[in-house]
């Protein structure tokens, strides 16, 4: 009988156990069994039936333990803020902001400062009438820092709403238009304007509700606001910022906690999608407040896109 036990003996790694006493020909040593290298997978599957039932933050992790931990510093993949700012405040600062002007107002009663949203590429800016009423020069200034002489299309004192035309401007970005009927209260928001002369400001906020009555003057020869002050107002049947005088027009306003202070008039109040869906018109500030200590406390009025699509031929008309 051939003996088989010694050169058995001699092939067998040390790794492995050794083969049975009478092995017949050609037999191999199976390899152990890995119960180690196991466990992580079991592990993996039991975080991810438990990540069902948690949400997308636990799936990602799983997917990143079955990856061997790669990239643990990374961000979680599927986030919108990591892979863009659409939807986002910075966003619509960055898309929305190049469309929003300041406008200084100079007349007898001195210089007031406001704010313009960008209709057409050759220079239409509309604005609160109460910006440019009384005014006998007007300076635009750009996002970008250049400056425009303009003069005036025409005013909608009634509505609070004018159109000035830039002169000699072409090129540039005109603002996108919403639908402020379907403003819901709730949606966020963002404000673009120059309060207190500050260029290109940016504040945000909430629709805080919808179709206030807001009354201001509709007097032709309303002086412009004064630096550092609010342009005078009533709601609830109360003034603010000053006497309103006796000619006065009431409109549904949208009001927004984002931040209004004197200049943001005639700016933009826009929705996350970069659409403009009113322009900034009226801040309530504490009574006591006056000139430069007057500041936002969380409610300004805008009047609706809505009305300003409705007005605008009349005021291309010079109406």
């Amino acid at each position: 009988m051939t003996d088989y036990s010694q050169g058995d003996q001699q092939q067998t790694s040390p790794s492995y156990p050794p083969p049975p006493a009478y092995a017949p020909p050609g037999y191999a040593p199976a390899p152990p069994r890995r119960e180690r290298a196991r466990r992580p997978v079991a592990l993996i599957v039991a975080v991810a039936i438990a990540a069902a039932g948690i949400g997308g933050g636990a799936s990602a992790l799983v997917q990143q333990v079955s990856r061997g931990g790669e990239g643990a510093g990374s961000a979680v993949n599927g986030t919108s803020v990591a892979q863009s700012s659409k939807n986002t405040v910075a966003g619509v600062a960055q898309a929305v902001s190049p469309s929003i002007v300041e406008i200084k107002a100079a007349s007898t009663a001195g210089r007031s400062t406001g704010s313009g949203v960008i209709m057409t590429g050759d220079g239409e800016i509309v604005t609160n009438n109460h910006v440019i009423s009384g005014a006998s020069e007007i300076t635009v200034r750009l996002n970008d820092g250049k400056t425009y002489a303009a003069e005036v299309v025409g005013t909608d004192p009634g509505k609070d709403l004018a159109l000035v035309k830039l002169k000699g401007a072409s090129g540039l970005k005109p603002a996108t238009l919403g639908d402020s009927g379907k403003v819901r209260v709730g949606d966020q928001v963002v404000a673009i304007g120059s309060p207190e002369g500050l260029t290109g400001t940016v504040t945000s906020g909430i629709v805080s509700a919808l179709d206030r009555d807001v009354t201001v003057s509709k007097e032709e020869d309303q002086q412009p606001q004064a630096p550092g002050q609010g342009w005078p107002f009533e709601f609830g049947g109360r003034e603010f910022n000053g006497d309103t005088g006796q000619s006065k027009t009431t409109y549904k306003a949208i009001q927004t906690d984002a931040s209004l202070n004197p200049g943001n008039s005639g700016g933009a109040l826009i929705n996350m999608n970069g659409e403009v869906i009113g322009i900034n018109s009226a801040m309530y500030s504490p009574s006591a407040a006056t000139g430069s200590t007057a500041g936002s406390v969380g409610l300004g009025f805008a009047i609706p896109v809505n009305t300003v699509k409705a007005d605008l031929d009349e005021l291309r008309d010079g109406s």
